[in-house]
């Protein structure tokens, strides 16, 4: 059997498929939010092993929230009226 060799940025950086609505915006913030799940794990993983405080851990990740939020707000994800979603997917 072939072994498949990784990246080391495939392995410390690993990303999932999108399969949701594909559109420009949706797929840039699928990536932010994907990078965000990934920072917060670090996070938490260096103040579970004591490298960081608690504190300093709830900093870093409100920061990383507030970017998730402003990539969100720049593109208007969730901003389409809903009458346009539902006639979209109906």
């Amino acid at each position: 059997m072939e072994k498949k060799i990784v990246s080391k940025d495939d392995f410390l950086y690993p990303r999932s498929r999108y399969y949701g609505r594909v559109k420009p915006e949706n797929l840039v913030f699928n990536a932010n939010l994907q990078e965000f799940a990934q920072r917060v794990s670090y996070v938490c993983n260096l103040e579970t092993g004591g490298k960081v405080t608690p504190e300093d851990a709830y900093k870093q990740i409100k920061l990383l929230w507030k970017q998730l939020k402003q990539s969100k707000k720049q593109l208007k994800i969730g901003e389409q009226s809903s009458e346009n979603n539902s006639s979209e997917e109906g």
